[in-house]
């Protein structure tokens, strides 16, 4: 595996004699002493800007393809037309493929809050956008763990 962290250099080192082998070592940035504290900053943040792997804004499963950006939602060629909190449920249910994940954390990042065990909502929703997009479908994603919670199951040698 190719290791893609960005290096910057920070030497007393500043002839351009030092820079070029600096860089020519594979350093990507090179800064000498003394140097501002803002400069250091925005060549920090420049360095991590270009290193930034293209996020996938399209995820597919088995027929269902999520759109990050437009937050649109089919099933093959059927548009499912979820909520703004149906959205977000899916939405880490898929990052969270293959994981069971209890109530509890499901509460607190998709509401944000606290699960009160007293309530049922989140049930309710899972139930939701279990109809949603596994509702006559031979391939369900949304599965029971009995006594814990839920888990997005998807199998990832299982193309359609």
């Amino acid at each position: 595996n190719k290791i893609n962290t960005p290096v910057l250099v920070l030497t007393a080192l500043g002839s351009v004699k030092d820079r070029i082998e600096g860089l020519n070592q594979g350093a990507d940035d090179y800064l000498v002493k003394p140097f501002s504290f803002g400069e250091l900053l925005a060549r920090t943040r420049a360095l991590l800007r270009r290193n930034q792997p293209e996020k996938e804004t399209r995820l597919t499963f088995n027929g269902l393809h999520v759109d990050l950006v437009t937050h649109e939602v089919r099933r093959g060629d059927t548009l499912i037309e979820l909520s703004a909190k149906e959205y977000a449920l899916l939405e880490f249910f898929i990052y969270n493929t293959n994981r069971a994940l209890n109530r509890i954390t499901i509460s607190e990042h998709v509401w944000h809050y606290n699960f009160d065990r007293g309530t049922n909502f989140i049930d309710v929703y899972v139930n939701r956008l279990r109809k949603k997009i596994d509702e006559g479908y031979d391939k369900k994603f949304i599965k029971t763990v009995r006594g814990y919670g839920y888990m997005f199951k998807y199998d990832k040698y299982d193309v359609s």
